[in-house]
């Protein structure tokens, strides 16, 4: 499938033309709810893209807006495409939004973090120790289930053809232990060899950079291909399903952003040099710890 062109991206694209065609017929949400016998909160949901429509309602809200022919069928097939299931719905006690669909469907991904390295490029055992901090009443099994989930998004980097992956993190994330030094150096190793992938650019803002507009948090720009399809911002939140940030306004002012981080970061050659070095001191520190883990106890002399 061509990146674009996925159920998440369609109902959305579907979800606004729906919009537009009832404000172009002069009709309200309740007057539409009114003559289709429906509720005016399932015609809200449906274009917000919060649920899906199927084809059925949809042949009935674009006959009401006066859509007939083959701009009906058009886009009554594009109702048909929107209710297919992406790989995602395996975890669908995991994804529980439409993020990851969004992501999977993106052409291009823009990502900052202050304090983790980027889910796409976590190691599993690195994500088993942030999810497990994230989530510390959780079982083993839902974690485990998380991680699983996390690593398979990861598959998105390797598509053909993949997404322009830019990913700009504080030099914070290249200090803090997630778990041990092993894990860390493993972790920050990795990131090195996704960064030489042609698809792949990672930056670090260096703690001399002083104050940038990251400090705010970490975000996700999301581009598309059609022109039908604006850029969509996810702002994480640890806390709730996230924010996700359409007004052209606010996707302008995140863009900005992003620029002016890539402008306060490292070089991407110099970000890897550095991230190089930080996973070198954290392999001495896991050999180290390991060595005096197996020396030979010594045995004290008995007093007599």
């Amino acid at each position: 499938m061509a990146r674009g062109q996925g159920p998440t991206v369609r109902r959305r694209r579907l979800s606004s033309e729906l919009r537009r065609l009832r404000e172009a017929a002069d009709l309200t949400i309740d007057e539409v709810g009114e003559k289709l016998e429906c509720s005016a909160s399932k015609v809200s949901r449906i274009e917000t893209g919060h649920v899906g429509v199927t084809p059925r309602d949809a042949r009935d809200m674009l006959a009401l807006y006066g859509i007939t022919g083959d701009e009906q069928e058009a886009l009554v097939q594009l109702a048909r495409e929107a209710r297919k299931r992406g790989w995602w719905h395996a975890y669908n006690e995991v994804f529980t939004g439409t993020f990851v669909g969004l992501e999977a469907d993106a052409t291009s991904l823009r990502a900052f973090q202050a304090l983790l390295v980027p889910g796409l490029l976590q190691t599993e055992r690195y994500a088993h120790a942030v999810i497990r901090a994230l989530r510390p009443d959780a079982e083993d099994a839902e974690i485990r289930r998380r991680v699983a989930a996390r690593m398979a998004r990861q598959q998105l980097l390797n598509e053909n053809p993949p997404p322009e992956y830019w990913a700009v993190v504080d030099e914070a994330v290249l200090h803090r232990v997630v778990d041990t030094p092993e894990v860390m150096a493993e972790q920050l190793f990795r990131m090195t060899a996704m960064a030489e992938k042609p698809n792949v650019t990672i930056q670090v803002v260096p703690f001399g950079a002083g104050a940038h507009p990251g400090m705010e948090g970490p975000f996700l720009i999301m581009g598309f291909p059609e022109q039908a399809d604006p850029d969509v911002v996810y702002v994480d939140d640890s806390t709730s399903s996230g924010l996700y940030l359409e007004q052209p306004d606010d996707v302008r002012r995140y863009a900005l952003m992003f620029d002016h981080l890539r402008a306060a970061a490292l070089k991407p050659d110099d970000s890897v040099a550095l991230i190089t070095d930080a996973a070198g001191r954290f392999a001495e520190q896991a050999a180290g710890s390991a060595a005096v883990h197996h020396l030979p106890r010594t045995t004290q002399p008995r007093k007599e």
